[in-house]
């Protein structure tokens, strides 16, 4: 989509790192999966809630990214999960970011987190600070 800011298509070291796939940017929704790794595990051997938490934390700054203005920056300002059910080894979390608000200053992303089956495992409301640059 060519309204989307190129920053948007630019992912940090850290979701390359933990293995995040980007399938969809647009100005409203970010989709994106992540496989279940026995490095991504609890003690349990179910996906570790701090994994499911920075695929979350990175479709939404994907999202507000892809939304902002030249010489604009963005950051996380506050992230809020619930989780509903456990992603075990070998499975795929599938993470689906829509936009509750974008403002001037602050963009309200929410990323809903399923599994393959289809059962919801969480949802992440997160607000993104949007930073103009300094001069």
């Amino acid at each position: 989509m060519t309204d989307v800011n190129p920053h948007g298509h630019n992912q940090p070291a850290f979701a390359k790192f933990l293995g995040i796939k980007i399938t969809e940017i647009t100005l409203d929704r970010v989709r994106a999966e992540l496989p279940v790794r026995d490095d991504l595990k609890n003690r349990f051997g179910i996906m570790h809630g701090g994994a499911i938490l920075a695929l979350a934390d990175n479709c939404g700054g994907t999202a507000a990214s892809a939304n902002l203005k030249d010489g604009q920056t963005t950051t996380t300002l506050e992230s809020k999960t619930n989780f509903f059910a456990a992603i075990p080894m070998g499975d795929v979390a599938l993470a689906e970011c829509t936009a509750l608000h974008k403002g001037r200053t602050t963009m309200v992303w929410q990323t809903r987190i399923t599994r393959n089956d289809g059962r919801l495992c969480a949802i992440v409301t997160q607000t993104q600070m949007v930073l103009e640059a300094t001069k």
